[in-house]
């Protein structure tokens, strides 16, 4: 969300995730429920996000979605921005590679959002999906992107973490989450060991810039049913050719800061 400081465009960017948090069209009864201004506020914050495209507005329902706007927009973000134009190629070759599903992920106000994914051979039902945000603090994308974070940058993001239990592996506590996190900026990789979904566990490495800067992070994504710990480190050489040949291509373009202040 973003923070009060930042006035009436602010709020709008509230509204806006609001409706976008919904997954589905929301009626402004639902709209109201949730969130934190003045039925009078909201209503003028919706109908002026709905004349500029922002929001969509179906009569026949009575609902609001994302705009036409918006997905311009988000096209012209996940160009501009993302990594995801730039590493396909690397992506593409790193799934056919090692048969697993493949994340690619930034950081997104302290959150992960996942750029790209290719699905493994044999397909496995998982929460992450192109475009989809998630958990830093349980995830392995997440965790190979703050280990590298500039302290101050770690600090805030690490303050934004929900530390909601998912499983029994979660982490639950900022003590815990930072001695992982020293462990994979020893090693230069880490793993989700089935913190956020039951049965799914990765491996991941972080893109850095030659500054080392934090541009993404790269995992490698199956079950315990197919493969183990053990068994995805021994991708890690794989994934770092990738990761590297990835940074070496971003460090062309003006490629924009980590976002991690809400």
């Amino acid at each position: 969300m973003a923070a009060s400081g930042d006035g009436t465009v602010g709020k709008a960017l509230e509204v806006l995730d609001q409706v976008a948090s919904f997954g589905r069209p929301v009626r402004f009864s639902e709209l109201i429920d949730a969130s934190p201004f003045p039925k009078a506020t909201l209503y003028r914050f919706v109908q002026t996000l709905t004349s500029q495209s922002m929001l969509a507005y179906d009569p026949d329902r009575g609902t609001y979605a994302p705009g036409v706007r918006l997905v311009r927009l988000a096209h012209a973000a996940w160009q501009q921005a993302s990594l995801a134009p730039i590493a396909r190629a690397q992506v593409d070759q790193l799934s056919a590679d090692v048969g697993e599903t493949v994340h690619l992920a930034q950081l997104d106000h302290a959150q992960v959002i996942y750029v790209d994914k290719r699905n493994a051979a044999d397909p496995v039902q998982m929460y992450s999906q192109a475009g989809k945000v998630g958990p830093a603090y349980c995830t392995g994308v997440g965790k190979a992107m703050m280990a590298f974070l500039p302290e101050d940058e770690l600090a805030d993001v690490l303050d934004q973490q929900s530390y909601h239990r998912f499983t029994d592996t979660t982490h639950t506590s900022v003590e815990s989450l930072r001695a992982e996190l020293d462990d994979i900026r020893a090693n230069g990789y880490g793993f989700d060991r089935e913190e956020h979904e039951p049965g799914i566990i990765c491996v991941s490495l972080p893109i850095l810039s030659e500054t080392n800067r934090v541009l993404g992070a790269l995992s490698v994504t199956s079950t315990t049913t197919r493969t183990n710990l053990a068994g995805l480190e021994s991708l890690v050489p794989r994934i770092k050719i990738a990761a590297a040949a990835i940074a070496k291509e971003a460090s062309s373009w003006q490629f924009p800061a980590t976002a991690t202040n809400s």
